[in-house]
């Protein structure tokens, strides 16, 4: 475990960790097999409607979650497990608990990091790279990520079981640490089944959410680090 996080190093595994998790997600099954096929512009509009809707309308959210790291250099799949906590008011507790503990908290402009009993802080305003992650962490809970065509070059698909998008980040700091991100909306309510982070060298995080619980109160000490 990386115990003194730098600037990039420090965005690098935040980035990947909490990106595509600031979309309010929620765990619907995924048919690999299916057939994507292009969407066209009236569906896209429509989805990213709806998105925006449901971003409105989620206050708070809890959940598990199981991520799949595959390396190109390991022939298993590396396994963590966690929880996952998230207010409408810029909070945000990101818990990894099996094999390892790591901890990440969001608290309004302030990030702090919890790798065992090392405990980091960071003031997003004194970081352009931790500004970036607020961006991103905004643009995704007001629905508008999907809409930003500075940053991100967006595909829309759909098949069976889900609407699909995929980014392309066109920033070069993004560029530098992830080459796509893969995201599929479920039919039923256009929220997050799953995400796929690829990065420049081939290793991919998939990261699936399950036990789902929307718009129930949070407790203050989870966004808090002792």
């Amino acid at each position: 475990m990386i115990r003194e996080l730098h600037s990039w190093n420090t965005f690098q595994r935040i980035y990947h960790q909490l990106t595509l998790s600031f979309f309010l997600l929620i765990l619907f099954p995924v048919c690999i097999l299916a057939q994507n096929k292009p969407m066209n512009a009236a569906l896209i509009s429509q989805l990213k409607q709806k998105v925006k809707e449901l971003a409105v309308t989620t206050q708070t959210i809890t959940s598990a979650f199981t991520q799949e790291k595959k390396m190109e250099m390991i022939s298993e799949k590396i396994v963590s497990k966690g929880k996952f906590y998230f207010r409408a008011e810029r909070m945000l507790r990101w818990e990894y608990t099996e094999p390892f503990s790591y901890l990440i908290i969001i608290s309004n402009d302030h990030i702090t990091v919890k790798d065992e009993n090392n405990v980091s802080h960071f003031d997003v305003s004194s970081n352009k790279i931790f500004l970036e992650i607020n961006r991103i962490i905004l643009g995704s809970i007001q629905g508008t990520l999907l809409n930003d065509e500075i940053n991100f070059r967006t595909s829309f698909f759909d098949n069976e079981a889900a609407y699909i998008v995929k980014l392309y980040p066109l920033a070069p700091k993004l560029k530098e640490s992830l080459a796509e991100i893969v995201i599929h909306f479920s039919h039923k309510d256009v929220s997050v089944d799953e995400v796929e982070m690829i990065e420049p060298g081939g290793d991919k995080t998939r990261i699936i959410f399950h036990d789902k619980i929307f718009n129930k109160p949070v407790a203050d000490e989870k966004f808090i680090v002792r």
